[in-house]
């Protein structure tokens, strides 16, 4: 029995890694423009630009090509905001990274840390790297996948504000135990 539940987990542990390994982004990301400010740091480089992602995928404007516009323009032009999407689609993976290093750093500060928050990293990043794989196929298939980009940028999203709401609370504590160190400084000064 024990064979047969070691072997199902490790099965399962095999093909998680090939899920990861194919899930990777094997070119090299765009560097950050030479604008990039504060936002970039927290992870809301996304944010930005997914309003102009949306209305390129927009059905009134292809609906406005399709009637002023020559077929081959109509194709480049498809072609283009694909590839843009395909960027936008790189960028987003990039923030998402740069959050959970940010996470992990978290994590190490905080000594408190239970397996439950591991895991929950864990449930996210296959959640996210499946969600992207989806729909970078579906950019590379010609398909329009605007809400699931919207849902994706959400979860970016959700990520980055749930950090921000984790190094508040861990500079609370530290300022928290500054004072206490403070303090018991300061006795120590009065009873000399």
């Amino acid at each position: 029995m024990s064979w047969l539940f070691f072997s199902f987990f490790g099965l399962i542990g095999l093909l998680l890694i090939l899920f990861l390994y194919s899930a990777r982004n094997p070119r090299p990301s765009a560097p950050a423009p030479a604008h990039a400010g504060v936002a970039d740091e927290s992870g809301r480089r996304h944010v930005t630009y997914l309003p102009q992602i949306l209305q390129a995928f927009a059905e009134t404007d292809y609906d406005f090509l399709s009637k002023n516009a020559p077929r081959k323009v109509q194709q480049r032009v498809r072609q283009e905001r694909r590839h843009v999407a395909l960027v936008y689609l790189a960028g987003l993976r990039e923030d998402f990274e740069n959050l959970l290093r940010m996470a992990r750093a978290i994590a190490l500060l905080s000594p408190e840390l239970a397996a439950v928050h591991e895991f929950e990293r864990l449930r996210l990043t296959a959640a996210f790297l499946w969600r992207y794989q989806m729909i970078r196929w579906k950019l590379l298939a010609g398909v329009a996948p605007a809400p699931q980009l919207a849902g994706l940028s959400d979860l970016v999203s959700g990520l980055s504000v749930r950090i921000e709401g984790a190094l508040k609370e861990l500079g609370e504590r530290a300022a928290v135990a500054a004072e206490l160190a403070s303090s018991v400084n300061r006795r120590r000064l009065d009873v000399v």
